[in-house]
């Protein structure tokens, strides 16, 4: 009779592909994690990416990661540590066991830890899982690379094909240990492969070599784990990362509006993701032009507004030092332009794949002169998707250069995105001079709430001039006077202060939490996590999360006097706290600060908020 197993449930689980920079573990982890999303479970992802463009094979400083956490119920973050590392080689284990909990699951090719291979690694012996102190039952150690190229022996692949299969067979064993179905893996390699049939089947014949190893070896003692979701919400579902979303906002946008998409950018880690999804849907009316540089990227787009299109440009931190005057035209000419600003570490190149959130205070007063300009910072990477969408509204309808801020952090990492009904987004309707002003407009002439008006090139009796002087606010001329000056410097800056922005909202404890947890942006799901955790405690705990940063919500200070002790908790040195310090009178927070090109880890937090409350 053959053996029963044993299945567990599970509420959430963490597993972290790693390798080499060219072992596929990006691959790996997308379709497990898109797998995980289509039955319905919450996920959550980190792409960790290496700095070097390719690293030497093995060596410490190429190795590549990737983390997804998978919940029945919600899940805020790829989550601290995982319960199940697979590491292709040695110098994966030895980089990335920091990141696996004390009892987690290790899954190793046993082909890849030779003795050059545990050189490049530093090892000091062979006996390397004593060296770094893993227990070998936790460890599942099989000939990865042997049993690939006896799988596609017959296949007629050379070796160098062969072995770029070696993902794909720790996939199956990862697929074995939490139930997965190798029919959904199949589909997507079928479709991603489409061109190449060859390539698919050969994959998934490794796939299947992989799970089967784990079944006929009962991997794990014997115990396969389900992960059943609890919540689902009827509705068509994709596995989307934050770039893919900010890039389908965008287009959601245009066509709302009725008008075409255009973005001029130029490549650079880790927004040009959003340049080449953008560039595959020209049929949506889309128009994606590769500048020869950071400043043509958004001039063009400056150009594309004006002419009357949804008008992006694209970048990161560095990016945003050299756009910042072409910025500052679209302030003062107040032509509707999104800034998409992709956070990284810095300064200057700094970490490239890294993320961080130092780029709030460049965004909000880096430039010459009175230069207000919206700032919206999205929450997630499903979030992007409503991030971009509310970007291009807020720019459409208010005529004003917006800040998009996102980072690599949720840049890169993925969500389940429910596909939505078009039809029930929120209008956007752009302030077009009306017709009955034929005759009597001028350039700076305003709509009631101070937008100034649209006039669109062709409209008969409509032409006019803008430009980087300053113009007269009655005759739009050029103007060097003093008092009109102040005047047009006040109507910019109004204009920003009058736009409508949700309230503040306040989750856990919200009427007597001891200690409110203030951030922006992407920490948003470890500052939730955190305080979920504290108040599973018994502590009595509260978030704040800022979305909308300039203008901030109306009932901010009302928010932040509320509570009698306030953390402002940020990936950077203290430039949220300090710029609500500016805004908000008799502010003083705690403050929580790193900057380590690293997620927020959720044990740390709650530790640190512990020790405010005590």
């Amino acid at each position: 009779m053959a053996e029963t197993l044993e299945f567990k449930e599970l509420d959430n689980v963490v597993v972290r592909f790693s390798g080499d920079s060219g072992d596929g573990m990006q691959l790996a982890g997308n379709i497990f994690s898109t797998v995980s999303a289509t039955v319905g479970n919450s996920i959550s992802t980190f792409p960790d990416y290496p700095a070097d463009i390719r690293a030497p094979q093995g060596s410490l400083t190429g190795v590549s990661g990737f983390q997804v956490h998978i919940g029945a119920d919600v899940v805020y973050t790829p989550g601290d540590q995982c319960d199940v590392l697979v590491a292709m080689n040695a110098a994966a284990l030895k980089t990335q066991y920091r990141y696996a909990k004390p009892g987690a699951t290790i899954i190793i090719d046993t082909d890849s830890f030779g003795q050059t291979d545990l050189d490049k690694a530093q090892f000091k012996t062979t006996d390397y899982l004593g060296e770094m102190g893993i227990d070998p039952d936790r460890v599942i150690a099989c000939p990865i690379t042997t049993m690939v190229k006896d799988a596609l022996a017959d296949s007629g692949m050379d070796n160098k094909a062969m072995l770029k299969c070696r993902n794909m067979f720790a996939l199956g064993l990862v697929c074995w240990l939490f139930s997965r179905d190798l029919n959904l893996v199949a589909n997507f390699l079928r479709e991603k492969f489409a061109k190449k049939p060859a390539i698919a089947e050969a994959n998934i014949k490794v796939i299947q070599v992989g799970y089967d190893y784990g079944h006929n070896t009962h991997s794990s003692a014997a115990n396969v784990y389900r992960i059943e979701s609890k919540h689902k919400v009827p509705g068509r579902y994709m596995d989307i990362t934050g770039n893919k979303a900010t890039a389908y906002g965008f287009i959601a946008a245009a066509e709302k509006a009725g008008l075409k998409l255009y973005l001029g950018s130029y490549p650079i880690t880790p927004a040009t993701d959003v340049l080449h999804e953008l560039s595959k849907h020209k049929s949506l009316g889309v128009t994606t032009v590769q500048c020869e540089d950071e400043i043509a990227g958004c001039a063009s787009s400056l150009g594309a507004a004006f002419g009357g299109a949804l008008a992006v440009t694209s970048t990161s931190g560095p990016g945003i030092c050299l756009k910042s005057e072409a910025m500052n035209l679209a302030v003062i000419m107040e032509l509707p332009l999104v800034v998409l600003d992709v956070q990284r570490g810095g300064p200057a190149t700094g970490l490239p794949t890294k993320s961080e959130q130092t780029d709030l205070l460049q965004v909000l007063f880096g430039r010459n002169g009175e230069s207000p300009m919206p700032v919206i910072a999205a929450l997630s990477p499903v979030d992007c998707f409503d991030a971009a969408y509310d970007a291009a509204k807020m720019a459409l309808e208010h005529m004003t250069p917006v800040v998009l801020l996102t980072d690599a952090f949720i840049a890169n990492g993925s969500g389940a995105f429910k596909l939505p009904d078009l039809d029930k987004m929120a209008p956007i309707n752009p302030p077009y001079v009306p017709e009955e002003l034929k005759g009597t407009w001028t350039p700076y002439m305003r709509a009631e709430n101070g937008t100034r008006y649209w006039a669109v090139p062709g409209r008969e009796g409509f032409q006019h001039i803008l430009g980087g002087l300053e113009k007269d606010d009655k005759t739009g001329a050029i103007s060097t006077a003093p008092e009109n000056h102040d005047l047009m410097t006040r109507k910019r800056q109004a204009k920003i202060d009058n736009i409508e922005v949700p309230d503040l909202q306040v989750v856990g404890d919200a009427d007597d939490a001891d200690l409110l947890i203030v951030g922006f942006g992407s920490t948003y799901g470890h500052l939730h996590a955190a305080m979920d955790e504290m108040r599973k405690q018994g502590k009595k705990v509260a978030l704040a999360q800022f979305r909308y940063i300039n203008p901030l919500p109306k009932n901010t200070a009302e928010v932040l006097k509320k509570y009698k002790k306030v953390v402002v908790a940020e990936q950077n040195m203290g430039q949220l706290a300090a710029y609500l310090r500016m805004k908000v009178d008799g502010f003083v927070p705690a403050q929580f600060n790193q900057v380590k090109g690293q997620p927020f880890v959720v044990n740390e937090l709650v530790e640190a908020f512990n020790a405010l409350i005590k």
